[in-house]
């Protein structure tokens, strides 16, 4: 049985949403200056046009400083 990645029927990606959702909010910050407060990576995420899903989970977020889009990924992974 062969698995071919590029194949929109391997389900791979989409059967962890967390994943998805970590690189769905990476994608709504790019261009993000770190280190980053809150409310600064919001608006990011908001120019970037990010779904809903993605500024609740930014919204969720504590108020400290994110030095890499790492950290908010490992912050966003914690929030549930």
């Amino acid at each position: 049985m062969s698995s071919n990645p590029s194949n929109p029927s391997n389900p791979s990606n989409t059967k962890n949403p967390q994943i998805r959702k970590f690189i769905d909010v990476q994608k709504a910050l790019k261009g993000a200056s770190y280190p980053a407060r809150k409310q600064s990576l919001l608006e990011t995420a908001k120019r970037n046009d990010a779904d809903e899903e993605v500024m609740e989970a930014l919204a969720a977020l504590d108020d400290s400083e994110f030095e890499s889009p790492a950290a908010i990924s490992k912050a966003v992974g914690n929030e549930e």
